[in-house]
C-alpha cells in the first residue's frame, strides 16, 4: 500500500463529513425542525447543533488541506503535475473555508446573543442568514465532488 491510499480515505472522510453534514442539515433538519418546532425551540436547537457539527467541521477544515498537499506530492509531484480539476479543488476549498469562517467567526456569535438575549426576531434573521451561507457551501461542496468525480482532463 502506497501513501497515497490512507490519505485519499481520510481527505474523502472529511469531505464527506463536512459536505454530507451540511446536506443533511439543509435537507432534513432544517423543515423538520420548522415543523414541529417553535421559534425560541429551533434556536435553541440550532445553537447546540452548531456547536456540535462545527467540532467535525473544524477537524475537516484541517485534515483536508494535510491530505490533499499529500495526495498532491504523492501522486502528482507537486503543483505542476496536477491537473486542472485538482487546482479548481484547492480554489473551491479556500472558497469553503472562507464561508465556513464567515458563519463561525461573525454570524454564530450573533446568534448565540440574540438567543442569550431571547431576541427571537433577530435571533431568526441571523439563522436565516446562517442558512443562505451554508446553502451556498453546500452548492460549492457538491460540484466539487461531482467536479472530482468526473476527473475531466482538462
Amino acid at each position: 500500500m502506497t501513501v497515497y491510499a490512507p490519505l485519499y480515505t481520510l481527505h474523502l472522510l472529511a469531505a464527506l463529513i463536512w459536505v454530507g453534514g451540511m446536506f443533511f442539515a439543509w435537507m432534513i433538519l432544517r423543515p423538520a425542525a420548522v415543523e414541529v418546532l417553535d421559534a425560541p425551540a429551533r434556536l435553541r436547537l440550532w445553537l447546540n447543533v452548531f456547536k456540535r457539527f462545527f467540532v467535525w467541521v473544524w477537524a475537516a477544515v484541517l485534515v483536508l488541506p494535510v491530505t490533499g498537499m499529500g495526495m498532491l506530492h504523492a501522486g502528482y509531484g507537486g503543483f505542476d503535475g496536477a491537473p486542472r480539476y485538482v487546482h479548481i479543488m484547492m480554489g473551491l476549498y479556500l472558497v469553503m473555508l472562507a464561508l465556513f469562517l464567515r458563519i463561525q467567526a461573525l454570524q454564530l456569535p450573533e446568534l448565540r446573543r440574540a438567543v442569550e438575549a431571547e431576541d427571537w426576531p433577530a435571533g431568526g434573521q441571523v439563522l436565516g442568514r446562517i442558512r443562505r451561507v451554508v446553502g451556498s457551501n453546500l452548492s460549492i461542496g457538491m460540484a466539487l465532488i461531482a467536479l472530482v468525480a468526473m476527473r475531466p482532463s482538462f
